[in-house]
């Protein structure tokens, strides 16, 4: 394409396949390649299949078939095998069986798990509504605080949620608009797949790889202790990088590998506890990246606490 604007909806057409050199990753079936953990040189286009390349080994994180999160929650209900809190029974009661390839990522700390939510049809027809109905946030709510001053967010942001929630961080407090259809979609099919029942979703769009977001951990105090955060992309595939507490800076304690995943349009990422107690994670800018991407983060955020 060689740095013409790209139309984002071109990229839900099929093209040729972009080879990617000096990876290692994992593949699953027909299932998106997800998983990068050596160092790679930028995208060179926006094809829309930046996430199909194929190949075998996987290297710094463990990886294998899952049993799906939803089967996992049903099998902790009296209480966790592995220290997870016990579930409510009505919830895990109102779903039902999905079929899913489900793949784990798993490394010292880090628990998640990765599939393809939505056909490549369905995501299709969910971009568009997004494009077209979601209601961005302006003015001081496109601001954040760090280390005492503001700065501009490198992507357009919103939250949707219950009534009656707030979710505070880098010195915003954000109060969800209400649900929207194509919202509820998404959040029925997350629970119908992981048995998570959320009430509260951020939303962020990419117009670029220009557009970023910097390391950080999702472990703000309105969040309900151990609960997981789902992410769900649609659009163009970026690399999402989890770098370890103490392997950050220019003299970290530890020598740890970063984990690079690449989401793929149409995926859900499960970020299971104690991911976000140990590590941070990113969206690095690809300059090279011409198509939007909108990510969205289904919390579960407690309703009673005062900031």
């Amino acid at each position: 394409m060689r740095g013409e604007k790209c139309d984002w909806r071109l990229l839900l057409k099929t093209s040729p396949q972009w080879k990617l050199h000096n990876v290692l990753s994992v593949t699953v079936g027909t299932m998106d390649k997800f998983v990068v953990v050596n160092k790679s040189k930028n995208p060179k286009s926006c094809r829309s299949d930046l996430c199909e390349q194929k190949d075998e080994d996987l290297v710094g994180v463990s990886s294998g078939e899952a049993e799906s999160p939803r089967k996992r929650l049903k099998r902790n209900k009296t209480g966790g095998g592995d220290g997870s809190p016990a579930p409510l029974v009505a919830q895990q009661e109102s779903v039902s069986d999905v079929a899913l390839s489900w793949k784990q990522i798993r490394a010292e700390g880090l628990n998640c798990d990765y599939t393809k939510l939505f056909t490549k049809s369905e995501a299709d027809d969910i971009l568009l509504e997004l494009e077209r109905t979601l209601e961005y946030f302006s003015g001081d709510l496109t601001k954040v605080q760090v280390f005492g001053k503001w700065h501009n967010i490198p992507r357009k942001q919103v939250t949707y949620g219950d009534p009656g929630l707030t979710y505070r961080y880098s010195g915003v407090t954000l109060s969800p608009k209400p649900w929207t259809p194509v919202l509820e979609k998404i959040r029925e099919r997350v629970t119908q797949v992981t048995g998570h029942k959320f009430n509260f979703v951020l939303v962020n769009r990419y117009k670029d790889g220009s557009d970023h977001m910097g390391e950080h951990r999702d472990d703000e105090k309105e969040l309900e202790p151990r609960s997981p955060i789902a992410s769900v992309s649609f659009g163009a595939c970026r690399d999402f990088i989890f770098r370890h507490r103490d392997a950050r800076g220019k003299s970290p304690s530890r020598r740890l590998e970063p984990v690079k995943l690449l989401l793929g349009h149409g995926s859900l990422l499960m970020m299971n506890f104690p991911t976000n107690v140990y590590w941070y994670h990113s969206l690095p800018a690809r300059k090279k990246v011409l198509a939007p991407r909108v990510n969205l983060t289904f919390r579960k955020v407690l309703p009673s606490l005062k900031n």
